[in-house]
């Protein structure tokens, strides 16, 4: 048995709808599974180590990477910011593209904010980051075909 790779990042949010509308519409992202949701679940509880706990999900999908979004209603978040890049803990995710400068100007018009007004050019590498309207952090990424990190010279590992 051997890891295939990350599966997909979850993201918590006070603003369902809103968000599952921004990933839709400025990512592309399709339902993968219908909305769910708990609450008074021992099972889920145990399983994700929070007791007490109810929410709203749904997993989304776009490309080879899935999406899952939250918004718990119990217990009440610690944290009322997003993590910053620097902070310890998942930061950002990032989103592969062939075209960043289509994708840069599609995103701002969805109400995605970007550091700066330009994307930084490292020659095999293009790459900003930005935010989704609830601050999470994403970086925008294209990547040369040649480079060893380009998705399309990746292979998943035969099972």
């Amino acid at each position: 048995m051997a890891i295939r790779g990350i599966h997909h990042v979850a993201v918590n949010t006070a603003n369902f709808d809103r968000l599952v509308k921004f990933y839709r519409e400025a990512f592309g992202f399709e339902p993968a599974l219908d909305e769910m949701g708990w609450s008074d679940s021992a099972e889920i509880d145990s399983i994700i180590g929070v007791p007490g706990s109810a929410a709203r999900t749904t997993m989304l999908k776009a490309g080879n990477a899935y999406l899952e979004i939250f918004e718990y209603s119990s217990p009440a978040p610690r944290v009322e910011g997003p993590l910053a890049p620097n902070d310890r803990g998942y930061t950002h995710f990032a989103v592969d593209t062939d075209d960043i400068e289509a994708d840069f100007i599609k995103l701002q018009q969805a109400g995605m904010t970007f550091v700066k007004n330009e994307y930084g050019d490292m020659g095999e590498i293009k790459a900003i980051y930005g935010k989704d309207p609830d601050g999470n952090v994403i970086e925008l990424q294209q990547i040369s075909p040649g480079h060893d990190m380009c998705l399309t010279r990746r292979r998943v590992p035969e099972a």
